[in-house]
């Protein structure tokens, strides 16, 4: 296992050591489960840090939620014949106390427990004096401001090994995914923090197999820093979130088959060949920005129309119309229908605030 010292004092979360490989199952259920998979995942040489589910929030409170504090010594196991670190869920201070107890060498705060500010500063006051790795999951909802915040909150009680885990965002309706993954606000995470690692966890975008190395690919085309892959001996029997999970050989053939590519940012060759292929991308960019501000200035005339003779500025026809034609177009022009509609929704959120601000002249 690749790992950096830094003041005396092993590090996992690197930038430099990628990509940082997450396995493990959704939950320990018994302590032959926890060590079997353990030591399969070993086996496999693929995997960095073992995972495992001790306290599990569940959305149906007769669901399956844990083992709880009797799971710790296990992981404590793992660490000793493997030689793996082991990372566990936290969800409040209490969790924290006991993970430290035990030796725990890495905490993750779940999706769950990132959209309450509350909770995320209850933990990462137990933290405060405390040197340990702290992941933070993305929230439930689609909120890049919650997530930062997290993030903060943790740097803010003195954690200096901080990462980040992008697990997808809930989305009512959602056939495709079991979590949206919303790849733009991964991505804008990154550019506004950029020293902190990017873990990618495809199990809970996916919630399901088929798509796992499709979805992990991504990440790592997209220059994320690590994966977080949920592993199980008897994934059809699981105890919870069977779908997603995989069994450890199935897991070692899916990343020796992962493509491992780079930024070369300081390849200055490349990079200038790329900068004249954007150059194209510029151009056309600007002529989008300049298409929509007279788009903009034909709205603002029918605003002034609307107003003139007393009409409602929306008009669920008119609207019904706009997005039946963009799907027309995008079909004929190879563009994705979600793609398109959520272009146009933009596009149309735009002309209505101009048009409310001529009714306010």
């Amino acid at each position: 296992m690749e790992t950096t010292e830094t003041n005396n004092r092993v590090t996992w979360l690197t930038k430099e050591k990628r990509p940082i490989v997450i396995a493990g199952p959704c939950s320990a259920e018994s302590e032959e489960q926890v060590m079997e998979t353990a030591h399969r995942l070993k086996a496999t040489t693929k995997s960095d840090i073992y995972r495992a589910g001790i306290w599990k929030p569940r959305t149906s409170p007769g669901s399956f939620e844990g083992v709880g504090v009797v799971g710790l010594p296990w992981l404590k196991r793992v660490k000793d014949e493997t030689g793996f670190p082991v990372t566990v869920e936290v969800a409040k201070a209490k969790h924290v106390e006991l993970c430290l107890e035990f030796g725990i060498d890495i905490l993750w705060i779940g999706a769950r427990t990132t959209v309450n500010p509350f909770a995320v500063q209850e933990i990462a006051d137990a933290l405060k004096g405390v040197d340990i790795p702290v992941l933070v999951k993305n929230p439930i909802n689609p909120d890049l401001a919650l997530w930062i915040g997290g993030v903060e909150r943790l740097k803010k009680a003195g954690i200096k090994e901080i990462g980040a885990i992008h697990r997808g965002f809930s989305n009512l309706g959602e056939k495709y995914y079991r979590n949206r993954p919303q790849w733009q606000i991964a991505i804008d995470f990154m550019r506004r923090m950029p020293d902190v690692p990017m873990i990618c966890d495809p199990s809970h975008i996916c919630g399901r197999r088929d798509i796992l190395q499709e979805v992990s690919q991504k990440a790592m085309d997209l220059d994320y820093d690590g994966l977080m892959i949920e592993s199980h001996i008897d994934p059809d029997n699981a105890w919870s979130d069977a779908k997603q999970q995989i069994t450890p050989e199935v897991f070692g053939t899916m990343i020796t088959e992962m493509k491992l590519r780079h930024d070369y940012e300081d390849n200055r060759a490349l990079q200038s060949d790329l900068d004249r292929l954007r150059a194209v991308i510029g151009h056309i960019d600007d002529e989008i920005i300049n298409l929509l501000s007279n788009r903009m200035n034909a709205a603002r005339e029918i605003g002034q129309y609307k107003k003139e003779n007393n009409m409602t500025i929306y008009q669920n026809k008119r609207w019904n119309e706009i997005i039946d034609r963009a799907k027309t177009q995008a079909s004929k022009s190879g563009l994705s229908e979600e793609f398109i509609i959520r272009y146009i929704k933009a596009v149309h959120d735009e002309s209505i605030d101009q048009q409310e601000k001529v009714y306010k002249e």
